[in-house]
């Protein structure tokens, strides 16, 4: 069976079938484009049943002891990579973190060939980035029927986590969904953080949901959301604004990158920008920032942001999932 990968805005078929066992089960996470919107809140419940306050003990539990998760990340990668780490230790399972420079890939050996080696070696779940898309779909077709395969950013397509992060960050602060306006900031033609937020956020109800970018950054396969390029108006009494890095590694040609400068003008969020949003609207970024340009110091460090509660969010949310998957496996 052929994969036909395309922006989980539209979402694909394949994905979201794929991600089902026999028994309507969730048996991978490759997209959020489908899922059931109880199954979502039932995550996000998890999520916040793992959080604890800011010096206390991490949360912990045995849900994943004796069995073992591979990072295979063939991106770059710290957030998402230390937080998936530290989901699965605090679950009790063995990590194995794959590093392809010292690996057999670089002798010529296939994807799929690895994979089956570490399957070999009782590997029961892979975490997979990659900036290829389709890469988490076809792996999930070749693995067996025990072994799971998590989504930790696929090409400019999907991340699925880091939707469910957001979401977790926003019902925390703005509890439903309903009424919410929600405006995202950036690069959306090529931000996989927008296409996963955004179906997350369709998914449970959002009030109205903003995708605001420069003309040329314009998403062309985007549903449920209103496409803006003007901030100002974008972000007019917004309930939450969430600013995204401008993606300059999935530029075919860069000579169209807007210069950092002009961009922060145009598009950065900054004080006087945040007094147009709602007087208690939350301020996002799914990281790396690029301060100056798409967000000023002012702006992320100040009292409506809640960037680094998303980062413990995702450690969060991802023990939820791999506590999910590893307990399905089990009622299979």
């Amino acid at each position: 069976m052929s994969i036909t990968t395309i922006n989980e805005g539209q979402g694909t078929l394949e994905q979201s079938d794929l991600q089902l066992d026999e028994n309507g089960l969730l048996r991978h996470l490759l997209t959020l484009q489908g899922m059931d919107p109880v199954q979502l809140e039932a995550i996000l419940d998890r999520g916040e049943e793992f959080l604890t306050k800011p010096g206390a003990p991490a949360a912990r539990s045995n849900a994943l002891a004796g069995m073992t998760v591979a990072n295979l990340f063939i991106e770059n990668s710290t957030r998402t990579r230390v937080s998936f780490e530290l989901a699965a230790k605090r679950l009790g399972a063995d990590v194995v973190n794959l590093n392809l420079n010292t690996s057999s890939a670089v002798k010529g050996e296939s994807i799929v060939d690895m994979i089956y080696t570490l399957q070999a070696m009782q590997v029961d779940m892979f975490v997979v980035r990659d900036h290829q898309p389709g890469t988490q779909a076809m792996i999930a077709q070749h693995v067996d029927a025990y072994v799971s395969v998590l989504n930790a950013g696929e090409a400019n397509v999907s991340h699925p986590t880091q939707g469910l992060l957001d979401l977790l960050t926003i019902r925390r602060h703005k509890g439903r969904f309903e009424e919410l306006t929600v405006a995202i900031v950036g690069d959306i033609a090529h931000s996989r953080v927008a296409m996963s937020t955004s179906a997350g956020l369709a998914a449970l109800g959002v009030g109205e949901l903003r995708l605001i970018s420069p003309p040329e950054l314009v998403p062309n396969n985007v549903t449920n959301a209103k496409i803006m390029t003007d901030i100002d108006e974008g972000i007019t009494n917004a309930d939450v604004v969430m600013a995204l890095r401008i993606q300059k590694e999935r530029f075919a040609d860069k000579a169209g990158i807007p210069d950092g400068d002009e961009y922060f003008r145009a598009y950065g969020i900054d004080e006087q920008r945040m007094k147009l949003a709602a007087k208690d609207a939350i301020v996002m970024h799914p990281g790396p920032m690029n301060r100056g340009i798409e967000i000023d110091s002012s702006v992320a460090d100040g009292p409506q942001s809640v960037i680094r509660e998303q980062v413990s969010n995702g450690v969060a949310v991802r023990m939820a999932i791999l506590e999910l998957l590893a307990q399905n496996r089990r009622t299979a």
